[in-house]
């Protein structure tokens, strides 16, 4: 019995040899299989809301390598080529950028709908050319990003396990080197919000404080954009290293509130440029993102969604002399004053029409008054004009013909620019060829006879 024992249970455990051989096997070619159906989709979506002015086309250009940008208008769409080189794949990536007019949030419906809503990330942009409006700007936009998900026609199945793939997603995050480590390290765990034998449906497993508190189901990106101008604001607005700091710990606290990761970015200087693409095919796609978190320098920023916590974020308020982390954003990051549009500025001069005061010159003259003195600038012509073309003609107080003259003169000057858009058409009547030609006549006989010498008087000579 024992023998037959021992041949059983040899036999046994030669079968169970066997189903380990051939559950190892079916295990590789599933993975082979997997593996080779692995293709980059090609129904991903990238949205990108912000306020105009903040760089939302020049960032998109960037990562598609794209040195001239074109600005479109209400709703843009371009795309994003992304290669795999492991799996010799490659897809496009879709791009909605929607202005930052309110009046075009309608416009959402066709960028993010209930057939797109689990295929797309969201990308909000400030920038720091405006750093007094960035709070605001990010809980504005995120407010309309939520009202849109809501009005979506979606199961409450699907909206529940949305929000759980995104708890699960930060509650996963692996610091980049620590997953070649044995799962049993220690530095491994601890390097971790939670393992990965997390509870897949435990949603509310000991999220960190201020995580997830408003969860929208989708993957979101802030990118503060234009980082090369936070030197502008330390010449000019006198800009501390406590000003920036108080302005990340409160973008920070904001991405904590919806799983955000949180990018710095410059396309002047292009910082950080290729990591956020990298970081958006890590996102979309899996495909591989070996960058930790940076934070030392002020202006490229990068925090990976998962690896932010309130108490690394309390690191900044060390360095907080002249205000307190809670303070109202504004209140520290105040908005430079402007100068009022007329404040300083001299009253507007309005010249009068120069053919209105020619006009009122010439009935002054025909009716043999003093030409009146005028309120416009022109005034200065008035007094300048007669007097010049007089000495040029010889033309005094008390020649004969003097208010002919002259009235003939400011009658040309009337018609002068009949070449010019809006001036009449010079009056072709024979009364008024007939005036010209009086004038030209006149005005060379007065020539004439101020060149002609002065007659010789005989009458006194001693001949």
């Amino acid at each position: 019995m024992e023998t037959n024992g021992q041949a059983n249970g040899g036999k046994s455990k030669k079968k169970d040899n066997g189903d380990g051989k051939d559950n190892l096997w079916s295990a590789i070619l599933e993975e082979v299989q997997n593996q080779g159906n692995t293709k980059l989709p090609s129904n991903k979506n990238v949205l990108v809301l912000g306020d105009n002015e903040t760089g939302k086309t020049t960032l998109i250009a960037k990562l598609q390598g794209v040195e001239d940008p074109k600005k479109g208008s209400a709703l843009e769409y371009a795309y994003i080529d992304v290669r795999d080189e492991y799996r010799d794949d490659h897809t496009r990536l879709s791009v909605w950028v929607l202005d930052g007019d309110p009046g075009h949030t309608n416009l959402l419906k066709f960028a993010l709908n209930e057939e797109t809503f689990p295929h797309t990330l969201v990308i909000l942009t400030v920038a720091m050319t405006t750093p007094w409006g960035v709070l605001d700007q990010l809980q504005s936009w995120a407010s309309v990003l939520g009202d849109h998900i809501d009005k979506l026609d979606l199961t409450p199945e699907q909206r529940l396990q949305s929000k759980k793939h995104q708890v699960q997603k930060w509650l996963r995050y692996t610091e980049p080197g620590d997953e070649l480590e044995p799962a049993s390290s220690p530095m491994k765990r601890s390097s971790r919000n939670l393992s990965d034998e997390l509870d897949s449906d435990d949603e509310d497993n000991a999220l960190p404080e201020g995580v997830l508190t408003t969860n929208l189901g989708l993957d979101i990106v802030v990118v503060a954009t234009k980082t090369d101008y936070m030197t502008t604001l330390e010449k000019e607005h006198d800009y501390r290293d406590e000003h920036f700091d108080f302005m990340q710990q409160w973008i920070r606290r904001f991405c904590l509130q919806y799983g955000a990761a949180l990018f710095y970015t410059s396309a002047k200087e292009d910082k950080n440029c290729d990591l956020l693409y990298k970081y958006l095919t890590h996102r979309i796609y899996g495909l591989p993102f070996r960058t930790p978190a940076l934070i030392v320098e002020k202006d490229a920023v990068l925090i990976p969604a998962g690896w932010d916590s309130m108490k690394k974020i309390s690191i900044l308020y060390e360095n907080m002399q002249t205000c307190k982390p809670d303070d109202y954003y504004r209140d520290v990051i105040v908005q430079p004053a402007t100068r009022k549009s007329g404040a300083h500025r001299e009253a507007e001069v309005s010249a009068e029409d120069e053919q209105a005061f020619l006009q009122r010159q010439l009935a002054a003259l025909q009716a043999g008054a003093p030409a009146p003195r005028a309120d416009s600038p022109l005034r200065a012509a008035q007094r300048a004009a007669p007097q010049l073309d007089g000495a040029k003609i010889g033309i005094g107080p008390g020649t004969p013909g003097n208010e002919g003259v002259l009235a003939n003169f400011f009658n040309s000057l009337l018609y002068k620019k009949t070449g010019s858009p809006g001036a009449r058409a010079p009056d072709a009547s024979p009364a008024a060829a007939a005036a010209r030609s009086d004038a030209a006549a006149e005005l060379d006989r007065l020539t004439r006879a101020k060149r002609a010498p002065p007659p010789l008087d005989l009458s006194s000579s001693d001949c």
